[in-house]
C-alpha cells in the first residue's frame, strides 16, 4: 500500500445496506489486545467496506482476520509473495474476483501490529483509525479491487475514502502528494 505515488481523487457515493459477515478473528500477537475495541472496530470497518464495494458477497459469508506481528507476517509475505520483509496487511481471497460474490468464504486478511503502529506514528494517524483503514483495504482486495495501475489505484482509494467517511475517519490520502500530470504527446504535424 505504501509503494506507489498517491493520486487526488473524489470518492464515489454509495448508500446501500451491507450484508452481514461471519467474522473469524484470531489474535496471534498479544499487543493487539491493547486495542480495547478491536473486534467492534474490525466489524465496523468490514461493514463500511461492504457498503461501498462494487461486489456484494453472500449474506453470512466468512471473513477471517489474523492479527499478528512483523516476525510472522514477514514469513507469510516471503512464502506467499516472495518479499522477505514485513508489511502492514496481506489479503488472500478464497475465490477469483468473478466468483467471489457467490462464495461462502471471502478469504483471509493478515495484519501486522508493529508495522501498522509505526506507520500510524510516522504519518500522524490514530492507530485504531489506521487499523480500520487497513481492514477496509484488505477486504476490498478480497472483493477483487486492486491498485496495480493508476486507474485501479484511483478507484480503490476512492472506495476506501468513502468507507472511512462512513466511520467518521478522515481521508488518509489527503496529505499525500498528487501525481505530476503526464504529458500528452500530440499526433498533429
Amino acid at each position: 500500500m505504501n509503494d506507489r505515488p498517491r493520486m487526488r481523487r473524489s470518492a464515489p457515493h454509495a448508500d446501500r445496506p451491507a450484508p452481514e459477515l461471519t467474522l473469524a478473528l484470531r489474535i496471534q500477537a498479544k499487543r493487539w489486545r491493547e486495542l480495547a475495541d478491536l473486534r467492534q472496530r474490525v466489524a465496523d470497518a468490514a461493514q463500511a467496506a461492504l457498503a461501498v464495494a462494487p461486489v456484494t458477497p453472500l449474506e453470512g459469508a466468512e471473513l477471517s482476520l489474523l492479527m499478528t506481528d512483523d516476525k510472522r507476517i514477514r514469513v507469510v509475505n516471503r512464502d506467499w509473495r516472495g518479499f522477505d520483509k514485513p508489511t502492514n496487511v496481506l489479503s488472500f481471497p478464497a475465490a477469483p474476483p468473478d466468483r467471489i460474490a457467490g462464495s461462502p468464504v471471502l478469504g483471509d486478511i493478515v495484519l501486522a501490529y508493529e508495522t501498522i503502529a509505526r506507520e500510524a506514528q510516522e504519518e500522524g494517524k490514530d492507530f485504531g483509525d489506521h487499523v480500520s483503514h487497513l481492514v477496509i483495504h484488505g477486504l476490498l482486495h478480497l472483493l477483487g479491487e486492486d491498485h496495480e495501475t493508476p486507474a485501479q489505484a484511483e478507484r480503490m482509494e476512492a472506495l476506501e475514502i468513502t468507507a472511512l467517511a462512513r466511520l467518521g475517519i478522515a481521508d488518509p490520502y489527503a496529505d499525500s502528494e498528487p501525481l505530476a500530470p503526464t504529458p500528452v504527446l500530440s499526433t498533429a504535424s
